[in-house]
């Protein structure tokens, strides 16, 4: 059922481009003052056509989907708006038990406003020709097949896509934060409560903010009926993803939305940037931040990280060498916090963007700690090394919706289909 379901909502999720006429980031991306200190609170929304999803049971198409602004709090604690998409489920719910909601981490977009999820979704592909710049809604599919299930689907756009401030790209407690007050958010539009199941799904930088938030749950948001997450090719370990993207690889220069991001939020980490970055780096560095994935791709393809530095260095070579940057890498380690849910780890074996070994090292890391993991190897034979597109968003795909699925494994978890210990394949 699954792969049919996949198959028929892949021509509805076609995408359309819409030409921005005008900034796509408007008023309603900007919080009040004062905001609301509640993390998960609803703060507005806004009605949004989507195109990208299957008719309704009763025929309506497009549906009505929400755009929606909501509270989160940042690494610090402080409370900051979120966007995202919310889409009310319009069939019935295939599972057993209560409708669930899922919560969509996307992978990675970008770090330009325009480049929030929210902005593509309704018609799945938003252009921008004053700054020569397209933003896919990469989670097109999988939010339309959720919904074609029966699911209500939140997908979020983390912190400082589209809302004010620079998004903290890959920052393990605000992406983890930016999921679990989805989840309260989905579930206050729902007015369903806190007993409803929820699960998470996220691919890439996705499955990082999804790991993250599995482990951060019990503590954070322990209200929620978290019941499993899906966590594929997770960027659990940044010093191996940096390592591994900046060996020649068409998103190279994805690596500068983590070093604008933590320089944003640890200020004390600026001074090493301007001793180590060449002017010309410095102006890439901002260049990028108003860029979206597509634009690395089509712009700065295979851009590595010795092109920034005075001495023709990676920069990960510079961040070994200083401990104030090493360390704040590796407290974004993801692994040292069971989570008290099931989890599903997958990872390619030949992915050349999100290092295999790194992903294996999150599951063996919680395993130890008792925690319930899945972990299954994708063995898609390596293509154009150092393409990113054939081995790794590839096996999102396959890991996804084809055989011994990230779907069924859900919707087993959903369904009440018992599961403990760890099984490693």
């Amino acid at each position: 059922m699954i792969s049919a379901t996949v198959a028929a909502v892949a021509v509805m999720t076609w995408p359309v481009a819409t030409v921005a006429g005008a900034a796509p980031v408007d008023g309603f991306y900007v919080p009040p003052s004062p905001l609301d200190q509640t993390p998960g609170t609803v703060v507005r929304t806004e009605p949004l056509p989507i195109f990208t999803t299957p008719p309704a049971a009763n025929g309506d198409w497009p549906i009505t989907g929400q755009r929606v602004l909501y509270t989160s709090r940042n690494q610090y604690g402080d409370a900051v708006a979120v966007s995202g998409t919310y889409i009310e489920a319009t069939h019935p719910w295939q599972g057993t038990g209560d409708r669930p909601t899922v919560v969509i981490a996307p992978g990675t977009s970008g770090q330009g406003d325009h480049c929030a999820m929210s902005v593509a979704f309704s018609t799945g592909l938003y252009a921008d020709p004053a700054k020569l710049s397209l933003s896919a809604n990469q989670e097109a599919v999988s939010a339309a097949t959720w919904s074609s299930l029966g699911a209500r689907v939140f997908v979020t756009d983390y912190i400082g896509l589209g809302t004010p401030g620079i998004h903290t790209y890959a920052n393990r407690v605000e992406q983890a934060h930016a999921v679990l007050d989805a989840a309260r958010a989905a579930n206050a539009l729902a007015g369903s409560g806190s007993a409803t199941p929820v699960v998470f799904w996220g691919y890439s930088q996705g499955g990082g903010a999804v790991a993250a938030a599995a482990e951060l749950q019990p503590s954070y948001a322990p209200e929620l009926n978290l019941e499993g997450t899906w966590a594929g090719a997770p960027t659990a370990d940044l010093m191996a993803v940096i390592e591994q993207i900046d060996d020649i690889n068409l998103i190279g220069a994805a690596t500068a939305y983590a070093v604008n991001g933590f320089v944003d939020r640890n200020p004390d980490i600026g001074k090493y940037v301007d001793e180590l970055v060449t002017p010309q780096g410095r102006e890439l560095l901002a260049s990028l931040s108003d860029t979206c994935i597509a634009d690395v791709i089509t712009k700065y393809p295979f851009t590595q990280t010795s092109v920034l530095t005075v001495d023709g260095r990676p920069v990960l070579e510079h961040i070994r060498e200083i401990p104030e940057v090493a360390d704040l890498l590796r407290h974004q380690r993801i692994g040292a916090i069971a989570p008290s849910s099931p989890v599903l780890i997958t990872s390619a074996i030949n992915d050349d963007t999100v290092p295999y070994g790194q992903a294996r090292q999150l599951a063996d890391d919680w395993c130890a700690q008792g925690a319930t993991v899945t972990f299954r190897t994708n063995t898609l034979p390596p293509i154009l090394s150092g393409a990113a597109l054939p081995n790794h968003l590839s096996p999102a795909y396959i890991d996804g919706y084809g055989p011994d699925s990230a779907m069924s494994y859900l919707l087993d978890r959903l369904n009440g289909v018992p599961l403990s210990g760890c099984s490693l394949h």
